[in-house]
């Protein structure tokens, strides 16, 4: 694997544009965040409103392999790569770690407001994309821990410091941040593990389809686990946009796929995290949750979220070594 990403081919957009796209797929998860969390709410039951979340995505992208032979091209790929372990088993197992995503909205989101439950993962989101990257582990390579790269994941952290600090009262339970917290931590592994997938399969569609397999099967499980002891919701709520979570990660978990070899894990990490708490602001002041009001120091650490994107994206070489071309 090379060290040096500059070397590699050059990528087919720039790193600014791929910084736009991904802050749209933030915003696509904050606001499947609000939509699986206000589910999970109406059902009582955060692990059903999950598998709901994931099944539809499944069946979205069942239907869309059907009609796009590149997809099954590209998952025909994946198992030969698999077979012949060139692609190690756990690269595709990135599902997993959007399952428990997707089960921490169900069942922490409502509570804690969007805004709370998108900073708290940014923390983990931010640590391990800088930990990923400096392994190698992306599909673009390792990237080092340059002055700027550093300096944005620091500023990243203190942002969300800052956001949380008005709304860590003592009727937030404990739990409940610390599971987005590790949410956030396997983003960064879901992401980099699906961008090989990716590579290998030349398609999206086919490293999207295999996250929500992966994804939709552990929330199944988990699900009849959970039900087995607490019982089924008696009904199923009828508005229509409740059910929109899953064909909302379909777009994200593709885009992610696609954006994570031109930027690597951290600057998709925090241009996601970027985009998640813009829309996550944005919602808690149009269509508000729970009890918490939006504190002047959530909009600040908001901003300089977006700082530190800017940051970490500073190309830095050192005096006197003339860049690749």
């Amino acid at each position: 694997m090379t060290d040096d990403p500059d070397s590699r081919r050059r990528p087919a957009i720039p790193l600014w544009l791929a910084i736009v796209f991904a802050l749209l797929c933030g915003a696509g998860v904050a606001l499947q965040s609000r939509i699986n969390g206000e589910l999970g709410r109406r059902l009582d039951d955060g692990f059903v409103a999950a598998t709901i979340s994931f099944g539809t995505g499944l069946l979205i992208l069942v239907v869309a392999l059907a009609v796009a032979p590149t997809g099954r091209r590209g998952l025909a790929r994946v198992g030969a790569a698999l077979r012949s372990r060139s692609l190690p088993w756990w690269y595709v197992l990135g599902g997993s770690a959007g399952a428990f995503l997707v089960l921490s909205q169900g069942l922490t989101a409502a509570v804690l407001g969007v805004a709370l439950f998108t900073v708290a993962i940014v923390a983990g989101q931010t640590v391990s994309g800088l930990a990923l990257d400096r392994i190698g582990l992306g599909p673009g390579g390792r990237r080092p821990l340059t002055p700027a790269r550093i300096t944005g994941a620091v500023l990243a952290l203190v942002a969300v410091t800052w956001s949380v600090s008005a709304q860590l009262t003592g009727d937030v339970p404990l739990w409940m941040l610390i599971l987005p917290l590790i949410a956030g931590l396997g983003i960064g592994w879901q992401q980099a593990v699906n961008g090989q997938v990716r590579v290998v399969a030349s398609s999206a569609l086919s490293a999207t389809f295999v996250n929500f397999v992966v994804g939709t099967t552990v929330l199944v499980i988990a699900t009849l686990v959970h039900s087995s002891f607490a019982g089924w919701p008696s009904s199923l709520p009828s508005e229509w946009w409740l059910y929109l979570g899953g064909a909302i990660g379909c777009v994200f978990i593709a885009g992610a796929s696609l954006l994570v070899r031109i930027t690597g894990v951290l600057i998709l990490g925090l241009a996601t995290v970027a985009g998640q708490l813009l829309t996550a602001l944005a919602l808690d002041l149009v269509l508000p949750s729970g009890s918490h009001p939006i504190a002047w120091t959530t909009v600040a650490g908001t901003l300089l979220a977006l700082v530190a994107v800017a940051v970490a994206s500073i190309r830095w070489r050192a005096p006197g070594v003339i860049p690749a071309r």
